[in-house]
């Protein structure tokens, strides 16, 4: 009987995540054992300091590729959001199944809009892209660090001693933790805010040279996802390629197009770019590049480099 070994970060949303995958992996194929490996990283360690003071590339990775290469482990479940737009040396994303929903939520118990929260309220999230964005909409918001799991997050939305009004999250975290029927969080449009490159997306990372991995995992591929999130990368690449940017993009296959909006915004969301357009599906890289290549010629660099 052939074994996998999968790595995982510990959060139960990581756990849960590589649970799923196991689960496609035994159902596609027979006499197949498939456990998993739970890892520490960089950015699981540090739950104090704001994410965006200890990021960079790696935060939540490097210590599954580090695994990886050392052949502890025999494939890497990640979200696809925190993974660095180049390939590391001698890993691929070898598989990348069919997406979660892809929203950004509001949740708070004082309103279902940005637009109706009160006055200079307190939101709670440690991303930059969302920052930027709800300050774009809102410029009198407060917003405030958070950090921790989802559970860990709702609980600080619900103790007065924390001192907020509204925390952001993804829909796809609450679609995979089971956390659909909470009736106080509300997807927010997105003309209002684009989510993540990647977000909503798993990437199942393996070693580049290792065809018979790579075989068993192929099946997991969803080719509508792996072009929407093709394109969405090559956009942040194009930008300069960190996961921590005030950069939102969304890549949306229809029929045997591709279309994909981008925003590059300035953290305190005063200056916002976006950018749109279309193509067929195989070129979904150039896209992105082509849209990263005019948000730069639009100003994109100096919002950036604030």
């Amino acid at each position: 009987m052939k074994t996998f070994v999968i790595g995982s970060r510990r959060s139960l949303l990581a756990q849960t995540q590589s649970k799923l995958v196991q689960q496609m992996l035994l159902a596609m194929w027979e006499n197949l054992e498939v456990k998993i490996e739970l890892i520490d990283t960089r950015g699981d360690l540090n739950r104090q300091d704001p994410l965006p003071e200890i990021g960079g590339k790696g935060l939540f990775t490097a210590e599954l590729e580090a695994a990886l290469r050392e052949e502890r482990i025999d494939l890497a479940v990640h979200s696809l959001k925190d993974l660095p737009v180049e390939d590391s040396p001698g890993l691929t994303v070898v598989a990348v199944p069919e997406r979660a929903p892809t929203q950004d939520m509001l949740v708070s118990r004082q309103a279902n809009r940005i637009e109706e929260l009160p006055q200079e309220a307190a939101v709670g999230t440690s991303s930059l892209r969302r920052a930027a964005q709800i300050l774009a909409r809102r410029a009198d918001l407060q917003i405030k660090d958070i950090r921790g799991n989802v559970d860990t997050r709702l609980r600080k939305l619900d103790d007065p001693a924390h001192g907020y009004d509204a925390i952001l999250l993804a829909q796809a975290g609450l679609h995979r933790l089971g956390r659909t029927n909470l009736n106080y969080a509300y997807p927010i449009p997105y003309h209002v805010m684009l989510p993540a490159p990647g977000q909503g997306a798993l990437g199942i990372q393996g070693r580049a040279n290792d065809p018979e991995t790579t075989h068993y995992l192929q099946v997991l591929e969803h080719q509508a996802t792996r072009a929407a999130i093709t394109a969405e990368r090559a956009f942040l690449a194009g930008l300069g390629g960190g996961c921590s940017l005030p950069v939102g993009a969304l890549g949306q296959v229809k029929d045997e197009s591709i279309e994909l909006q981008g925003i590059v915004a300035s953290p305190d969301g005063r200056r916002v770019i976006r950018v749109s357009g279309s193509n067929k599906v195989d070129s979904a890289r150039l896209l992105g590049q082509k849209l990263a290549a005019e948000a730069l010629a639009r100003g994109a660099a100096e919002l950036l480099n604030l």
